[in-house]
This record gives C-alpha cells, sequence and structure tokens, in this order.
C-alpha cells in the first residue's frame, strides 16, 4: 500500500514537472515571410506595426495578404500573392531611407522603429493617396 501511494505521488510530481517545463517553453512562431523589418520583431510588434498600416492607408489585412489555400476564412500571411504586399515592402523601404537619411539621429534604434515619416504622413486613411 506504502509503495503504490509513493508511486502515485512520483507519478504526479513528474506530471507537474513535465507539464511545468512544456509551460515555460516559448510557442513557436508564426511562419513568418520577413523581408524589410527586422527577422527577429516580437510577434506583439509586428502585429501593432501592421495595426498601424491598417489604419493609416484605411483598409484591412486582405489588402495586402492572401486568403488560405486551405482555410479560406483566414489569410495566409507568408505568402507572396498579392502584389499590394510588395508595394508594402517598397513603401515601407522607401519610408525607412526617408527616415533614416533625414532624421535618424538615435544611433541606437532601428530605422524600421522610426515615427517621424510615416504611411499616415502621406496616406491619411486612404489607400491610394491623391498626392
Amino acid at each position: 500500500m506504502i509503495a503504490g501511494n509513493k508511486l502515485i505521488t512520483f507519478v504526479a510530481l513528474l506530471t507537474f514537472v513535465c507539464l511545468g517545463i512544456a509551460a515555460t517553453r516559448p510557442a513557436p512562431q508564426k511562419l513568418r515571410n520577413l523581408k524589410v523589418l527586422p527577422k527577429d520583431i516580437s510577434d506583439e510588434k509586428l502585429d501593432s506595426i501592421m495595426q498601424t498600416y491598417n489604419v493609416a492607408l484605411g483598409v484591412k489585412c486582405g489588402f495586402c495578404h492572401v486568403p488560405n489555400r486551405i482555410l479560406k476564412d483566414q489569410l495566409d500571411f507568408a505568402a507572396d500573392g498579392e502584389p499590394m504586399k510588395e508595394e508594402a515592402r517598397r513603401m515601407i523601404t522607401m519610408t525607412i531611407a526617408i527616415n533614416k537619411e533625414n532624421f535618424w539621429h538615435n544611433k541606437n534604434t532601428e530605422p524600421a522603429y522610426l515615427n517621424t515619416v510615416h504611411c499616415n504622413t502621406c496616406h491619411r486613411g486612404e489607400a491610394f493617396p491623391e498626392h
């Protein structure tokens, strides 16, 4: 009887240790296809930047991202099937260059994170600004 209780206690402790180890491991990152933004950007920062683009251009995520081939109600964020995605990369590169060449004073800040000239500077909530 005592041996059975020790075995149950040992198995329970082992289970809790394994669950604790599993809980401390970071979740696997989503599939990414970053060509302009830093490859080590956090999910939170990437989502924040993308939401900023949505507001600045007055668009939703599907403006640059194609539907998932299997799950049609979801987007495939890593795919390059939408030409607007490459145009967005070109615009991000342009904005980074403008900031870096004209306003980049803090050399400890990545130019991709500067907020001097940004999408809303020209777009002002319009996907295709007139000026």
